[in-house]
């Protein structure tokens, strides 16, 4: 069965997504005559109109996000003989949910999260899980009605919460666009012969080296974590990490790297440890068949709690 990419569009009410997504369908550059199902998971004031596009092989589908199946969205694809799907999601959905719910020939080709950079601080305020959720996934956010002058920090800031990795756009009032240029030193050394970790820079350090792990391959850290025992590699190995808060108490979860270690068996779980270790880029079971860090304890000691116990950004 043949891939259908998938271009997903997120962001809240108002936020700019059905004019992008208008604008986009009318360049000939992308709408080439390909056909195109137009999934509209969130109606807001402005319409789509199909008659401006140069090929008329795009076909809008008004659906629900939350009750939506695998089963209807796959008819459609089929219905239409969809090439490709451009979607625009419910703000306020978590992405992920509905993700698992594509059909398994459904790829995210691209995901573009817009705000309003008039009311995004406030929605973070307020619904920081909903705003982490499309920030984490997105390749680009796209920061509109900016007033040129303004300090862009914050939302930089923002982003950089989520992802270290995207790319930062800001749409100004006057019509200009300019991408993000501020560069974020990491609050670790990398280049040190030993990387040293405080405790509150571990959940930075583990987005970072799990994003690009051949970049700290053949490199040495050392870090404070708890120990944890892999289920499918009990003899010599363990896998030491936090428990890290991305956004709320919710959606805390542990996030340990495994780890070659060959007095594994005798660490109690739980325990807190002080890790040294030579970082390699390999494939593993917990990365899902991509590459991931792998680490070879070079000693493990005992160490009070990290502090604090949680991990965040």
């Amino acid at each position: 069965m043949q891939d259908i990419p998938v271009y997903a569009f997120t962001g809240f009410l108002d936020s700019g997504k059905t004019k992008f997504i208008q604008e986009t369908l009318e360049d000939p550059r992308f709408n080439a005559g390909e056909k195109t199902l137009l999934l509209v998971f969130e109606e807001g004031e402005e319409e789509y109109d199909i008659s401006a596009y140069p090929h008329k092989n795009v076909y809008l589908e008004v659906l629900d996000q939350q009750s939506v199946t695998t089963r209807e969205l796959a008819a459609l694809a089929k219905k239409y003989r969809a090439e490709r799907v451009v979607a625009e999601l419910n703000g306020m959905q978590l992405v992920g949910d509905l993700y698992t719910r594509f059909p398994e020939n459904w790829v995210i080709a691209q995901e573009v999260m817009f705000a309003d950079s008039t009311t995004i601080m406030a929605y973070n305020s307020n619904m920081r899980n909903l705003v982490m959720d499309k920030l984490m996934g997105a390749q680009m956010v796209v920061f509109n009605r900016v007033t040129k002058g303004e300090d862009t920090m914050p939302l930089h800031k923002l982003a950089r919460a989520a992802s270290r990795r995207i790319d930062i756009l800001y749409d100004y009032t006057d019509g200009t666009t300019a991408f993000d240029d501020v560069q974020d030193p990491l609050p670790f050394d990398i280049n040190a012969p030993v990387i040293q970790v405080k405790d509150e820079d571990f959940a930075l350090w583990y987005r970072d080296v799990t994003e690009e792990p051949e970049k700290y391959a053949g490199k040495t850290v050392c870090f404070k974590g708890q120990v944890a025992m892999l289920r499918r590699e009990k003899d010599k190995m363990f896998a030491p990490g936090r428990f890290v808060m991305t956004c709320c108490v919710e959606d805390i979860q542990f996030c340990g790297i495994p780890c070659r270690y060959e007095a594994a068996k005798s660490l109690v779980s739980r325990s807190w440890v002080e890790v040294t270790a030579k970082i390699s880029a390999e494939k593993h079971a917990l990365y899902k068949g991509d590459l991931g860090p792998v680490l070879t304890a070079i000693s493990v000691r005992e160490a009070q709690p990290a502090d604090p116990d949680v991990a965040t950004f």
